[in-house]
């Protein structure tokens, strides 16, 4: 297996660790898959949310708001930022929503895209963690607002 092959589950691990965290309330382990000073920064929100304290309050609160949403990334590609040994990653997320719960019929509301920097903890290198996400909705193009993220072919 190659590098970057490794490099991808990691990633698909993490993505499917912090989803199962925000889905099911658990803020805490949501706000973990960040490093201590991350950002989350999404155009359905007034501002980007920095640091754990308020990735916690953050992921508290949506979940206490929309209990029934589940949130499905895919297509994940992984890039190795060769300047300082981070990955620039981009996926699409899906934001689903579970509207009946007699039947369980589902909705998705929004397609977006995340563009995140990624890096490995200086503790534990074998853990990799979220820098920066910046999420765009589908049909808008990402804004540049962190140095990281750039328009991939």
């Amino acid at each position: 297996m190659t590098p970057l092959l490794e490099t991808l589950l990691e990633v698909q691990h993490l993505y499917a660790a912090q989803s199962h965290a925000i889905d099911t309330g658990d803020a805490e382990a949501w706000a973990d898959t960040f490093v201590a000073d991350g950002v989350f920064d999404s155009p359905t929100y007034d501002k980007p949310v920095t640091g754990r304290d308020a990735l916690v309050a953050f992921a508290r609160d949506l979940h206490a708001a929309a209990p029934h949403l589940h949130h499905v990334i895919t297509n994940v590609l992984v890039r190795p930022a060769a300047e300082t040994g981070e990955y620039d990653v981009r996926a699409n997320l899906l934001i689903v929503t579970t509207h009946d719960l007699a039947s369980g019929a589902a909705r998705i509301d929004r397609i977006t895209t995340i563009d995140d920097r990624l890096r490995r903890t200086p503790d534990n290198p074998a853990e990799l963690r979220l820098v920066h996400r910046r999420v765009t909705r589908d049909g808008a193009a990402p804004e540049p607002s962190a140095p990281h993220l750039k328009e991939h072919p």
